[in-house]
């Protein structure tokens, strides 16, 4: 699934080109998505100017004045930009097209991805309202997540990728940076002291901005909006290097299931 790094790679692609930009319509081949693309968007968007593009967690915000498009990836989207007239493929759901020929288009094969529209304020829309503060902001450190722990006993991985708790820290990135804090993936969250917090919290924003700036993860449908992969798997320290041994110590990488998702931790650096 794309997490934040890869969301957050697609939005600085798709900005320059989105922003300030009258929309001519939107194509929708399919509206069964996780949730039915509305079926008026066409006539409640055409016309529009694009003010900006935001990201609020994995979801991205299309300002479009009178009202805001929200567009999640789910498990297996990507956008890109595509030719005008550039022939769509079997999953292929949604288009928006702009008056200056570009065309941003939705491809997800699993259909668990979301085209939606909220006038005024996005945050008040249901799926946004109670989403956790933004990793790479002030607002989360070390106190913000000690404070956000202390009635938690679920596992510290699990917690990291609720979304109420912190915005848009997925399976992959939840497993480097407990592995960069040296934090085991199965302490319960509130034993974790202040001073751990704060180095974690530390850890998750430092691995985010080097994912980022490695243009996300592509492990399987990922690409950014120029159609080009991210690389950070490349530079992976645990996740999906179970057997291999540890860039730290040389201890085998183990792999375990939380919640239904796969965990990969070093024994030897990450005990408590």
């Amino acid at each position: 699934m794309p997490e934040l790094p890869e969301v957050e790679t697609t939005r600085r692609g798709l900005e320059p080109l989105l922003v300030g930009q009258r929309i001519r319509t939107v194509v929708v081949r399919n509206r069964r998505l996780r949730l039915p693309v509305p079926r008026r968007l066409p006539q409640l968007i055409a016309g529009a100017t694009v003010r900006s593009l935001a990201r609020r967690g994995k979801y991205l915000l299309v300002d479009c004045g009178a009202g805001t498009l929200i567009v999640h990836l789910g498990m297996s989207g990507r956008l890109w930009v595509v030719t005008n007239g550039a022939a769509p493929g079997p999953h292929d759901h949604f288009d928006l097209v702009l008056d200056n020929g570009v065309v941003v288009r939705l491809r997800d094969p699993r259909r668990f991805g979301l085209v939606l529209w909220q006038p005024g304020n996005p945050l008040a829309h249901v799926l946004l309202a109670k989403i956790g503060p933004e990793p790479l902001s002030a607002g989360f450190d070390g106190s913000a997540l000690h404070a956000a722990t202390r009635n938690r006993s679920a596992a510290i991985k699990q917690v990291l990728m609720d979304s109420h708790v912190v915005a848009g820290v997925g399976n992959i990135y939840a497993n480097e940076a407990l592995f960069r804090a040296g934090v085991s993936p199965r302490i319960a969250a509130r034993r974790l002291t202040r001073e751990r917090c704060h180095v974690l919290a530390a850890k998750i924003r430092e691995t985010l901005e080097l994912a980022i700036h490695a243009g996300g993860s592509s492990l399987r449908d990922y690409v950014a909006s120029d159609g080009m992969a991210g690389s950070y798997q490349s530079q992976f320290l645990v996740y999906d290097r179970a057997g291999e041994p540890c860039q730290r110590c040389g201890a085998t990488i183990k792999e375990s299931r939380q919640g239904q998702r796969s965990t990969f931790y070093c024994p030897r650096c990450q005990r408590g």
